[in-house]
């Protein structure tokens, strides 16, 4: 054996750090990982802060005083609609912004709604939603009284949503076209993270609900009025597919990938040039 493959091998065997070369490397991407994650996250959550409030805006909801008559009628609409729908039979369902709002209101189902959502106007392009969304703020350690170690103060989206409603397998989402916040530019990034909003999610296992909802083959909007069909012996279209969902995610995770990658890169060339440098001084 040369001198030279003799001193090579005592300094493999003899220096922790040629031994140690891929924990370390482990290491440090885990810990790049983590601090990137955290630094994405307080960006993020900076962002949020410049279009939302610390405050929720209370949105109206619809008074029920001498609302017996309307809210009649609107039960008796969406009684002939979920029977045909039960019965496989075509029809449809017309719902104007009042009728909308008053259902809001008056039925438990709706109760989440209340005080966060309302329709403001309906045009043949999109619907105009007031809302008052809470979001989550910026994340801090958690108080007295709360569980975990992380918690944040909620932040509030105040304003007006403007949407497509649309299909998505059993259930009506909406389409998000625009977020108007008085004074304030929201990102569209954001806006394209949280559409499709699935506002109807929640009552896909709900009676009386969910399946009138499964049952529906197109939801169409008209001036003033949004209109739901069931068409028989048709296939409902989706109007956003499973890819267009999860785009915000994917794009996320390859970003991920690739600062990770790169880091990597970075980490194997500095403890290469580290070892050839303590090879070449020992």
């Amino acid at each position: 054996m040369s001198v030279e493959a003799e001193e090579s091998r005592k300094i493999s065997q003899n220096s922790p750090f040629a031994g140690c070369a891929i924990f370390i490397m482990v290491l440090l991407v885990v810990g790049f990982l983590i601090g990137f994650s955290v630094v994405v996250l307080f960006r993020q959550s900076n962002e949020i802060q410049k279009f939302t409030d610390a405050k929720p805006v209370p949105v109206e909801i619809v008074s029920l005083d001498e609302q017996e008559s309307e809210l009649n009628n609107l039960a008796e609409k969406l009684e002939l609609f979920r029977q045909a729908v039960q019965d496989a039979e075509s029809a449809a369902l017309e719902l104007t912004a009042e009728e909308m709002n008053l259902a809001i209101a008056a039925f438990e189902s709706f109760k989440e709604l209340r005080g966060t959502l309302r329709v403001r106007e309906i045009t043949p392009e999109a619907i105009h939603f007031e809302i008052s969304f809470q979001l989550n703020g910026r994340p801090r350690l958690a108080q007295k009284g709360e569980s975990g170690l992380v918690g944040s103060d909620p932040r509030y989206l105040n304003g007006v949503m403007v949407a497509k409603p649309g299909l998505l397998q059993r259930e009506v989402v909406l389409l998000l076209q625009d977020i108007v916040v008085p004074g304030v530019k929201v990102p569209q990034q954001f806006i394209e993270q949280m559409s499709p909003y699935r506002i109807a999610e929640r009552y896909l296992e709900t009676e009386g609900i969910g399946p009138v909802m499964a049952g529906i083959t197109a939801v169409k909007l008209e001036d003033g009025q949004v209109r739901f069909e069931k068409n028989a012996g048709e296939v409902a279209q989706d109007a956003v597919t499973k890819e267009e969902i999860d785009f915000a995610s994917v794009r996320l995770g390859k970003f991920f990938a690739i600062a990770a990658t790169l880091f990597l890169i970075f980490t194997a060339f500095v403890i290469f040039m580290g070892l050839r440098l303590k090879k070449r001084h020992a």
